[in-house]
């Protein structure tokens, strides 16, 4: 079955960014929960969900591993009752590592994030993993086409989902819209759970990026709106990030791994 609309959605307001005494519920560094208010706006992006008619709707949900994502996709999860699958190509955009400092961490798989959001089907396996050394921002782009140049074909033919919802990160967000609209250059901040569509074209080739960081139906409106001109110095540089692994650690798997590749290609 063609995937025929995609949804893209931002994860809610994150709890550090209110308080810095907060506690990683899976003991990964960087993974904060979201607040109360990301909490009620995952709510309303449920229930916007649900104000549009059956056919609109999305009938799978594909959610960066990430526990906010999650917690964002679990109330439309359970409103729709559709499933979630845990896709690391939505995964957090992290800079380009400092030397000597290790990797960014990686969330768990999904049968290990089941035990917080029992909606999570454990059937999809991710067919894509950033590398965890980081990325630039053309590296970030490159990631983004890649990653659905693979999945929607993917998805189209190995299940019968037609409208699907991703639910990611800002920067990631972003650079999706840049690839459903044809524009690269495209200038887009995006707000905590505002919403996206991309639709294909009448003619069944391309996309049609029909809204954009769509804050409207949300009680407050868009909030705490980013943008990669936020972080960017010089064209393609930003500063780099200290790593939280072992300086040990391998970085594995990295890039698109198709269920049926074998492992030696990993």
């Amino acid at each position: 079955m063609t995937v025929e609309t995609v949804y893209i959605a931002r994860h809610g307001f994150r709890l550090n960014w209110v308080n810095t005494n907060w506690k990683s519920e899976t003991g990964m560094p960087r993974d904060p929960p979201l607040a109360a208010f990301g909490l009620d706006q995952a709510k309303e992006l449920a229930e916007h969900f649900l104000s549009m008619p059956e056919d609109e709707r999305p009938t799978a949900i594909y959610s960066s591993p990430y526990y906010r994502c999650l917690q964002t996709s679990e109330p439309v999860s359970r409103a729709l009752g559709v499933p979630i699958f845990i896709e690391h190509g939505l995964s957090e955009w992290y800079s380009n590592v400092k030397e000597n400092t290790g990797l960014h961490p990686r969330p768990e798989s999904a049968g290990s994030l089941k035990k917080y959001f029992s909606t999570i089907d454990i059937t999809h396996q991710s067919i894509y993993y950033p590398s965890r050394k980081g990325e630039s921002v053309s590296g970030l782009h490159q990631r983004t086409n890649e990653f659905m140049d693979a999945f929607l074909p993917y998805v189209s033919e190995t299940t019968s989902a037609k409208r699907i919802l991703l639910v990611s990160h800002a920067a990631t967000c972003i650079t999706m819209c840049k690839y459903f609209s044809g524009d690269a250059n495209l200038q887009l901040r995006y707000g905590c759970c505002t919403l996206s569509e991309a639709r294909r074209a009448g003619n069944g080739e391309g996309w049609e990026l029909k809204r954009a960081g769509d804050g409207s139906f949300m009680a407050k409106g868009v909030q705490r709106d980013w943008g990669l001109e936020d972080v960017v110095m010089d064209g393609d540089e930003v500063i780099h990030e200290p790593g939280e692994g072992d300086t040990s650690e391998k970085d594995h798997p990295v890039g698109l791994v198709l269920p049926h590749q074998s492992n030696s290609n990993l």
